[in-house]
Formats: structure tokens, sequence, C-alpha cells
């Protein structure tokens, strides 16, 4: 895996943020930015600063292109947003003003006005003018057009799978690593835990008799757990929810404290935010909803409706708003239990080292 892409430690960082990208990949692990929530333009500034700052080190970007193509490329975000039924917005208007927390006009999600097959193809363009050393998949079958695009430039690509099925057919699609996330990831994930995952994947990929390499992902938080699904056949490790507790990550000051003080019983796997099935930490966000028995929106419809209030309600809890702190929420895997302090992404790398080299010298010691 380190021959592959480049980097020293096969720890793998994705992250939604530019710093914790540079400074994972410094360390000598691998950051992955996540990139669906970029304009183009926005991405290519993103990229350019990860070049300053990277010191000639590895990185890898995550895009998301649809396995479907059929995309009629003329609707605007206008007409998606007015099928938003108006019960929802009424939900969302009395949920703000039972929190004294004002919706600011922040306009759409980034990306929205295309659809995403347009732009995640855009995407994946202004990446490869970059040293990237990987492109991941976030959602869905990775489309021939990545794949052969990825060939072109040299590139692996990366897909991550929820279930056994999904791999078999990423396999055949043609891809060049697989990542398996379990259940406890944070983010859009399955109902299939790591600890199973990771071993199914891995059978498939013999079965197959594939030479794909597996990282496994989905509520790893430290190196000795690394250390065990690498014992199992695993490459290496792909990591979200451990960066957002880190001086540099993208997250306020807010929901790091909420973290630290969170059990691994204390997130959801909920799609009230999305419109799909994603792992979040449980709030009054999830609670009004359920109380207000409306099912999730599809996506993008959820997604646009929920990600501009719950930017105005990070800001108000920011600013002290109890209410909206009750309510604030963010992605993040069952392993927020095992967060209790905030450290550097840096310093996360190295801790990972260590424990990675502990969790081995263990079971040497135990074969022994």
């Amino acid at each position: 895996m380190t021959e592959m892409v480049g980097c020293e430690f096969p720890l793998f960082a994705f992250s939604h943020c530019r710093d914790v990208v540079a400074a994972v990949s410094r360390a000598g692990g691998f950051g992955v930015l996540g990139a669906v929530s970029y304009t183009p333009e926005q991405l290519e500034t993103e990229l350019r600063w990860i070049d300053d700052h990277v010191e000639g080190k590895p990185y890898g970007v995550d895009v998301l292109i649809p396995e479907v193509q059929a995309v009629d490329q003329s609707i605007t975000t206008q007409e998606i947003l007015a099928a938003i039924p108006s019960e929802y917005r009424d939900m969302t208007a009395r949920l703000l003003a039972d929190a004294g927390v004002e919706l600011e006009e922040a306009g759409p999600v980034p990306g929205s006005a295309r659809p995403n097959t347009s732009l995640g193809q855009e995407l994946l363009e202004v990446s490869f003018n970059h040293p990237v050393r990987l492109i991941a998949n976030a959602l869905g079958t990775a489309p021939p057009e990545m794949i052969e695009a990825g060939r072109r430039h040299g590139i692996p690509v990366a897909a991550l799978v929820g279930a056994k099925e999904h791999a078999i057919k990423q396999i055949e699609a043609g891809v060049d690593i697989l990542i398996a996330q379990g259940g406890e990831g944070g983010g859009h994930c399955g109902e299939v835990s790591t600890i199973v995952l990771v071993p199914e994947v891995l059978d498939a990929v013999e079965r197959a008799r594939a030479d794909i390499p597996v990282l496994a992902a989905g509520g790893i938080m430290n190196g000795r757990q690394m250390a065990g699904m690498m014992a199992m056949g695993a490459a290496g490790a792909w990591c979200g929810s451990v960066w957002l507790a880190t001086t540099e990550a993208e997250t306020h000051e807010v929901f790091r404290e909420k973290m630290i003080a969170a059990s691994s019983r204390d997130t959801i796997r909920s799609k009230y935010r999305t419109g799909k099935y994603s792992r979040q930490l449980r709030s009054g966000w999830h609670g009004r909803w359920e109380e207000a028995g409306l099912p999730a929106l599809p996506m993008p419809l959820m997604m646009l409706l929920s990600e501009p209030v719950l930017r105005a309600i990070d800001k108000a809890a920011v600013n002290g708003n109890p209410k909206a702190r009750e309510l604030c929420s963010y992605f993040v895997g069952q392993g927020v239990g095992l967060v209790t302090e905030i450290r550097s992404a840096g310093g996360v790398v190295q801790d990972f080292k260590s424990e990675f080299a502990e969790g081995f010298e263990h079971l040497a010691a135990a074969i022994g």
C-alpha cells in the first residue's frame, strides 16, 4: 500500500480540511481531501494550498461521481429547491424560531447548481492537474470514466464499500483499492460492522483472484485497532472521525467539546441530514425530526434543506446560544467514545505509529 501511493505509514486520513490533509501527509501518513462540497474553482484553490504546504509528501482527493449517468442537464437549482414540500420548510422554520436562531441567506450547498455527474467529472479534471497520488469515489460503483482517467494518469482509484456485494461490483468495475467501511464509521455508511465486513471483503477479493489491497475503515481511532485490522489482512486503515478532534479540523469548539463528552452510544445512523443514512452525533436536531414524524426527503433535497439550517445553528452555538448547542451535530462515528482530548493531526499520526507497533509486539509475544 505504501509503495502504491508513496507514503511512509498506511494511515489514510479522510478530511474536508486542507490543514489536516497536509499535516497528516507531512507526518508520514496519507491525507485525502474530501472534495464533494467544493466547486471546481474552490478545489483548485485548496489543492494549490496543499501543494505549497505538504512538503512534497503524497496526498489524495475523494470525489463523488454517481453510478447513474442519466441526469437532466436542464434542471436548475431553483427548480430543485422548489421541489421541497412546504411542510418541511415550515418544520425547519419552527425549529429555528424555538431555538432563537436566525437563518442567514447562505445560498445552496456548494456544487448544487450542477448535476453531480458533471460536477464530479470537473473535480476529477482539477485533481489531475495536481500531483495527487490517489483518487477515491465516495459513493456507489466507480464509473468507467473514473477508472479510465486514473489509468491514463497513472493514479490508483479507490472505492468505499459497505457490503460484500458492493465489493464484488467494484472489483468487476476495475478499481485498484477497496476501502471496507463498517457501520461504525461517520458519514454515509452501511449496517455491517467493520470487524465482520473486512474479512468478508478480503474473502471476496481472494475468490475473485484479484490483486487489490483492502483498507479497513469504520470506528478506527487508534493504532491498536489498526494493528488488529492488519492482522486480519487489511493493508492499512482509512480514518475520518479521529481527525475531527484535532486542532487543524474544520469543526468548531462547541462540537469538539461535545465529542469529548460523548460516549460510543451517542451517535445515530439517520437520514435527517443528507437523505441517505449517515452516522452523526445524536442531538436535538434528530429528536425534533423524529417527533415531527416527517420521513426524510431524498438526496439532494434533504441536504439542500438541512445544511443552511445546520450552519446557522452552528454559528449560534459558537456565539453562546444554549438551545443551538443542543441542536448542534456533525458526521462522526461510534469511535467518538475513544476521544478524550484535542490533539494535533501530526500528533495523532505519531500516536498511531507507536500504538500500532505496541499492538504487533503484543501479538508477536502471544504467538511466541
